[in-house]
């Protein structure tokens, strides 16, 4: 009762009106700019595609692995001719936890959009083998790599040895440690590209380009200069993922507020909870 008495003693909370609540929801979303670095890591891997060649993207977490590498595999559409399996030249999965043969096998042939037959591994893994070449399929992204159990990696390593694709690891610096256990599996994606924290010109840069494009507040809120921007900078430690967070809820406070951009004050209000 003594929750419940609470409650009634603060009474009904305030409701946004409907114009505040559609910016709110705007806010929500999780559109994602063209950055630089994106458009770098999309060409690397762009070459490792055409090369043929497997490799690994790490970097710590929330640095926006994640969201660069799904926005690769979503810039190579698939194709459908009537009556033709579809073309699909980049599968990305996220991989789920102590993700065996079996649910490697099952992720690829689900994203394919082919029904899964149950049987054993090797039978799992033979019709895996088949849908990927009827598909055409020239690149496998695998996000969250380092979730795979040991034995998985022999059958990631052996997808790239029989069918020539490209496979892609992705993970943090956990997944080298995973990998480099195993010489065959290391020696097979030695190719690093390291996705790493923003620094310097390109923290401003993109700093800009999130008030410009993804806030778009009434006014400008000058988030790069000098006082706003030792604040974000203090919070996020230069980590895209950590500084999406926020200046979405920056922006989100300060419309409540009645504020048609962020001030000081409610910035730093954000910012104390990062510390």
């Amino acid at each position: 009762m003594e929750a419940k008495n609470v409650a009634e003693q603060l009474g009904d909370l305030n409701i946004p009106n409907q114009e505040l609540q559609k910016e709110i929801n705007r806010l929500q979303r999780k559109p994602f700019a063209d950055l630089k670095q994106v458009a770098i890591l999309h060409e690397w891997l762009e070459s490792k595609r055409q090369s043929k060649q497997s490799c690994r993207v790490v970097g710590e977490s929330r640095t926006g692995k994640t969201v660069a590498c799904n926005s690769y595999h979503l810039r190579h559409k698939p194709k459908q001719e009537v009556g033709k399996p579809p073309q699909v030249p980049v599968v990305y999965l996220q991989v789920p936890l102590e993700c065996g043969a079996k649910d490697l096998f099952q992720g690829i042939i689900e994203y394919l959009k082919y029904q899964m037959t149950n049987g054993t591994v090797p039978e799992i893994r033979k019709r895996t083998m088949t849908v990927l070449q009827r598909c055409g399929v020239e690149m496998i992204i695998l996000d969250e790599a380092d979730r795979c159990k040991a034995k998985t990696f022999a059958e990631i390593r052996d997808i790239f040895d029989h069918l020539n694709i490209a496979i892609v690891l992705v993970g943090t610096d956990r997944l080298d440690a995973v990998i480099k256990k195993d010489e065959q599996v290391y020696n097979r994606f030695r190719p690093c590209y390291r996705f790493g924290k923003l620094v310097g010109e390109d923290f401003i840069d993109t700093i800009e380009t999130w008030e410009e494009e993804v806030l778009k507040l009434p006014q400008p809120s000058n988030l790069t200069g000098k006082k706003m921007l030792k604040l974000i900078a203090e919070a996020t430690q230069g980590y895209i993922g950590i500084m999406d967070v926020v200046l979405r809820e920056s922006a989100i406070r300060a419309l409540k507020k009645g504020l048609k951009k962020i001030d000081y004050d409610t910035l730093k209000e954000v910012v104390q909870e990062y510390k």
